[in-house]
């Protein structure tokens, strides 16, 4: 029986954004793909969406394949230090899927992990404590408002008050 996902899920499996997910649905590109109650159900094909590839243009980014490394989870300690020094609000979460790298303010894990410390072994970044992620479990990253965004919009607000 096949498992059926939604959007998120499916860019996950594929590693493409939910949006560029969205696009294919839109093109009937997703086999199987329908949308009931508002909501894209997905079915997945040994354990990934089937996308239908177009004859002509680029050929397309997504795996096609499940991913069988873990995925690695950890903090970026110099952008922190670079936040604090210019006041500013950069992404500072780096979520490493083999050889793709996502980079977010926040990160939500979907299912079994374990936190590594390695200092005799560091990540080729130079991280020495990381989260390690099986290769099913769904890791969502969410970008916030950057900090200029949330400072404009008040100083609108009190102004127009």
């Amino acid at each position: 029986m096949n498992q059926i996902v939604g959007t998120t899920e499916a860019a996950f499996l594929l590693n493409i954004s939910v949006s560029r997910v969205k696009v294919l649905l839109q093109q009937n590109r997703i086999k199987g793909a329908a949308k009931k109650c508002g909501v894209w159900r997905i079915p997945l094909f040994k354990g990934m969406p089937k996308v239908q590839a177009r004859n002509r243009g680029l050929r397309g980014t997504w795996r096609t394949r499940p991913c069988q490394k873990p995925t690695i989870v950890h903090i970026n300690k110099p952008q922190i230090d670079r936040n604090r020094n210019k006041k500013a609000n950069q992404p500072v979460i780096t979520i490493r899927q083999g050889s793709y790298k996502t980079y977010c303010h926040l990160a939500e894990i979907k299912g079994e992990c374990r936190i590594v410390y390695q200092p005799k072994n560091p990540l080729p970044c130079g991280a020495v404590v990381w989260i390690e992620v099986t290769p099913d479990t769904l890791v969502i990253p969410q970008l916030l408002k950057p900090i200029e965004e949330s400072v404009v919009s008040t100083k609108a607000r009190s102004h127009n008050q």
